[in-house]
């Protein structure tokens, strides 16, 4: 443990990187209750609390809850934290991580839970921010009525909800969809994570390596800061 001979140090650094990844891994863990428990941003679509590249830690959605939660899930929206004066990220309410349509290959969004919708509901009319609703009527979306109870979000840098959208990511969010809720964010250290998978993307359409999703366990900055479970997440 104490020889200086160059083949026992290197061994025995490599041992103590390990083994201090593992114990920040640990940590982090214990902490969030989730893992991967780091995010990275990939778009614009939450400025400007949020930035492209930023860091995000993500916990499970019953820890550190705020007042005026949803029962049953430990989210608090946009519409009860103005009522109870919780914030998070510069406005009422959580920025939660959740999975679009309850898919497991997507690339997860990480967007505002603005209200809870109730089965049959006629939210739109209920509660939607005229201003918000992409100027379209219950009767033109598939999600109004709510064919279930759950969450309407928004992107806090978009000028409509995510419900109200044309595209594939619609749906109301559903509890069991919702992989944590964001709590802390470190500007720029995201970038390692995008940087990673641009770098793949682009060695994939030059046939230089397989195609599919990149797992980052653990990536070393050059600054020596280790980043644990650190995957990307994203809002357009």
């Amino acid at each position: 443990m104490r020889t200086e001979e160059t083949p026992y140090v290197y061994v025995r650094d490599l041992v103590t990187s390990v083994g201090l990844v593992l114990l920040i891994a640990l940590i982090l863990f214990g902490v969030s209750g989730v893992w991967p428990p780091l995010v990275a941003v990939e778009s614009g679509s939450m400025e400007p609390h949020m930035q492209r590249g930023d860091m995000v830690f993500v916990v499970e959605q019953d820890r550190f809850v705020g007042d005026g939660y949803i029962e049953g899930t430990g989210i608090v929206t946009y519409e009860t934290g103005a009522e109870s004066g919780y914030t998070s990220f510069g406005n009422p309410g959580d920025v939660i991580i959740f999975r679009p349509g309850g898919s497991e290959v997507r690339t997860p969004v990480i967007h505002r839970a603005h209200f809870w919708v109730e089965r049959g509901e006629n939210w739109i009319a209920t509660k939607a921010d005229p201003m918000l609703t992409n100027g379209r009527s219950c009767s033109q979306l598939s999600t109004c009525p709510a064919p279930y109870a759950g969450f309407v979000t928004y992107g806090d840098a978009n000028t409509g909800y995510d419900q109200t959208g044309a595209g594939a990511d619609t749906s109301i969010v559903k509890p069991a969809w919702i992989e944590g809720k964001a709590k802390y964010r470190v500007p720029w250290l995201g970038h390692i994570r995008l940087t990673v998978d641009e770098t793949f993307a682009t060695a994939d359409l030059a046939g230089a390596a397989p195609s599919g999703p990149v797992p980052v366990l653990g990536v070393v900055a050059p600054s020596g800061l280790v980043l644990i479970g650190l995957r990307r997440t994203r809002r357009q």
